[in-house]
């Protein structure tokens, strides 16, 4: 069950610029400032009750300006409240402050969309990549980045050519089969 924390964005509003506020299905989602975000995740880790980081992770809004996003889901589990914040990250800079010294688990978070997106986080103890390889120099979940990947000059690392999409062990064909046929561990 989802609780609106109206207490908690009116504190936020009165306390700290916010960009904009956008409700949607019952839901408020707050931009704010990358140079104010570490200021506002204490306040609503310590005024407000925000106490959980459930997810820390980037966007690409390609074709905007700003063109990336780094969305943060709090929950207060005292009152079982949900709070998201942004941070609109510029192309130009592709940087903000990390929030890993407001809570420990944004450290892999932060490390992930630095892989995938490129956002770099100022202040991160340990900001490398954490699931493409180092030297690696592309950041796949970009909208730019081609879906058949691209080629790699590192061969005993990954693939040397791109992946196809089409097929492999997980994906069903398509027939007028039942779902439990469809299944692909039943065509083996």
């Amino acid at each position: 069950m989802s609780h609106s924390p109206k207490a908690a964005i009116s504190s936020l509003e009165s306390h700290f610029k916010v960009l904009s506020k956008v409700e949607f299905r019952g839901e408020t989602s707050l931009t704010v400032g990358a140079d104010e975000i570490v200021q506002i995740c204490l306040f609503c880790r310590d005024q407000l009750g925000f106490d959980y980081l459930v997810d820390l992770s980037g966007v690409d809004q390609f074709g905007e300006e700003p063109r990336y996003e780094v969305v943060y889901e709090l929950y207060g589990m005292a009152k079982g409240e949900w709070l998201r914040l942004k941070v609109k990250v510029s192309e130009d800079s592709l940087e903000i402050p990390t929030v890993s010294t407001v809570w420990a688990t944004a450290d892999w978070h932060e490390r992930e969309a630095f892989d995938m997106y490129g956002i770099r986080f100022k202040g991160h103890p340990n900001l490398v990549r954490i699931l493409m390889w180092e030297g690696y120099p592309f950041h796949p979940l970009r909208k730019d980045f081609p879906l058949g990947g691209k080629p790699s000059e590192m061969p005993d690392v990954a693939f040397s050519e791109a992946a196809p999409l089409e097929g492999g062990p997980f994906v069903t064909v398509g027939t007028t089969a039942t779902t439990k046929d469809r299944e692909p561990r039943a065509r083996g």
